[in-house]
């Protein structure tokens, strides 16, 4: 009997993992399946705006998911990583298909295995710390963000099928996540900074941009229910 137990513990996630994604997977019919999916935030941001480091991007939501952003784009060939990167390179990587997973360190726990799980050697998607986020796990990809409070939430599954490598979202999907010699080193990545962008950050602009408070779209559950 245990026996038994130990085996539905490990195989149904994965099958219930399996047909979300085949759910949410695009199609001719279907180009956005996020569009379904509770709690999602769009927002249309311009893409190929570039900042040279050290210079910041004055970033209206946290985590961001769009706009300009540094020359090089951060890692993303199923990169976790063990420290807060630096949200600049990280938007990069969003406009070229990537998914990209943060989540509090104060608020995680052991649902970290099972993030980590997701994205290791996972192509165009990427795990990383994000401290003080408003919620303890937070997806993002090019113009659209889910904020969930549990590593088991099936929106996740949702987000990475609907959103990773899509063409009709991404600016530039298929646009390479591997490293640049010289420009993001995964080993020692730039890191986060913490502190409030000073006068020389480049503004968002104007016309884009969303709500901080990362408001639902119309008719969705929130951002704690769907599991």
């Amino acid at each position: 009997m245990a026996f038994v137990g130990s085996l539905v513990y490990h195989f149904v996630p994965k099958v219930v993992d399996r047909s979300e994604a085949e759910r949410f997977t695009p199609s001719g019919e279907n180009a956005d399946p996020s569009a379904n999916i509770d709690g999602i935030v769009k927002m249309d941001y311009a893409a190929g705006q570039h900042v040279m480091a050290p210079q910041r991007v004055g970033y209206d939501t946290s985590p961001p998911y769009g706009g300009p952003h540094d020359q090089y784009w951060a890692t993303c060939t199923g990169t976790v990583y063990s420290s807060p990167i630096r949200v600049e390179n990280a938007v990069h990587s969003l406009e070229h298909g990537a998914v990209w997973i943060t989540y509090d360190p104060e608020r995680i726990g052991s649902d970290i295995e099972t993030l980590t799980d997701k994205v290791d050697g996972q192509p165009y998607t990427m795990l990383s710390p994000f401290p003080g986020s408003s919620a303890p796990i937070s997806l993002q990809a090019w113009g659209r963000q889910l904020q969930v409070y549990d590593a088991q939430d099936k929106r996740i599954t949702q987000f990475i099928a609907a959103l990773r490598q899509n063409s009709n979202t991404s600016p530039e999907a298929g646009a390479s996540c591997s490293t640049i010699p010289g420009g993001f080193d995964p080993s020692a990545p730039p890191p986060m900074d913490q502190t409030a962008p000073g006068p020389d950050a480049l503004p968002m602009p104007v016309g884009e941009g969303s709500d901080p408070a990362q408001i639902p779209l119309p008719g969705s559950g929130g951002t704690d229910g769907g599991k």
